[in-house]
């Protein structure tokens, strides 16, 4: 396999804020600019890495971590993230043209395998290349590299042990049947609307909608990272032509509060894990608003996240 063929089956991911923010904080820590920039680039790969754990159900430590302990940050080159159960899986980068993969030898040993990870700050990107069990040397050409699946079957037990996420079923929502916990917007004690002055819409150029359509509401709490404050998250879906589902989309303050936090993302995300659409609130939003349109039968999950916090759900039409 050529490297051109690799970054096409690669897995795309963004090179979040947070992540260039935490990056920059260990570099800044480090007493020559040739360990900072190496602490920098190690610790984007591992962010991307956890971001691709976290949705594929994957369990992760930073703090247990070498590449989060600041002395052994200082003293060896490591970009390893601890998965509890199995063991510490090392994330190497490589930039955008590079054909071999450095392995630095504090890293061949005590690893349950190595995540190659391609990093394009320019257009604040990643992608995860491929997977290796286990390496003995400096350099490895990319074209030995194998496909995340063989990540996923090596840490199969971790994901087996997981609970399966459940599954909004949209196409019920016509037949009036509905998950626990997606309730109609009347049953909010501040119901929003769906007019507003301020806000971020972004849509898959959908034609006006022609057909009634079913909206439910759900409370989504992030925690700590935004003061335990609440948002809600509607879903209003709508028959279209062809059998397709209209389905729009909205993020909203809970609990009475005016705005949204400041930087909350709403994102739809394909099967894949894929982002397809995103839109993110700004200092004086009081919701965020996408849409699209879907066949029958088609996965996708909707994830509200601020800096580290994240909830994701996820639906099928």
């Amino acid at each position: 396999m050529t490297t051109f063929e690799l970054e096409d089956l690669a897995l795309t991911l963004p090179i979040t804020q947070p992540a260039r923010k935490i990056a920059e904080q260990f570099a800044h820590q480090q007493p020559t600019s040739e360990s900072a920039e190496r602490v920098r680039i190690n610790t984007l790969c591992v962010l991307v890495v956890k971001d691709y754990l976290q949705m594929m159900s994957i369990p992760s430590d930073l703090k247990t971590s070498n590449s989060w302990n600041p002395v052994i940050r200082m003293c060896a080159d490591v970009a390893d993230i601890e998965i509890p159960g199995k063991g510490r899986l090392e994330c190497r980068a490589v930039r955008p043209g590079e054909k071999f993969c450095y392995f630095p030898p504090e890293t061949w040993e005590e690893r349950i395998g190595y995540v190659i990870v391609q990093l394009d700050e320019l257009h604040s990107s990643a992608k995860l290349l491929g997977f290796v069990p286990s390496v003995a040397c400096e350099q490895l050409p990319l074209t030995e590299l194998q496909p995340l699946e063989a990540l996923l079957d090596r840490l199969s037990p971790v994901i087996q042990s997981q609970v399966v996420p459940e599954v909004v079923n949209l196409s019920q929502w016509f037949a009036g049947i509905f998950t626990a916990g997606w309730e109609k917007l009347e049953s909010f004690s501040q119901q929003p609307q769906f007019a507003f002055r301020s806000g971020v819409e972004k849509n898959n150029n959908l034609p006006a909608q022609q057909q009634p359509s079913v909206k439910r509401g759900k409370l989504i709490d992030l925690g700590i990272q935004i003061a335990n404050q609440l948002v809600m998250l509607i879903v209003e879906i709508y028959p279209q032509a062809q059998q397709q589902t209209g389905v729009r989309l909205q993020l909203h303050p809970a609990r009475g509060e005016n705005y949204l936090p400041p930087g909350v993302k709403l994102i739809v995300l394909e099967q894949s894990g894929a982002i397809f659409l995103e839109a993110q609130a700004r200092s004086a939003d009081n919701y965020i608003q996408l849409q699209f349109r879907g066949e029958p039968a088609e996965r996708f999950s909707v994830k509200v996240a601020l800096n580290d916090a994240n909830v994701t759900e996820n639906f099928v039409i």
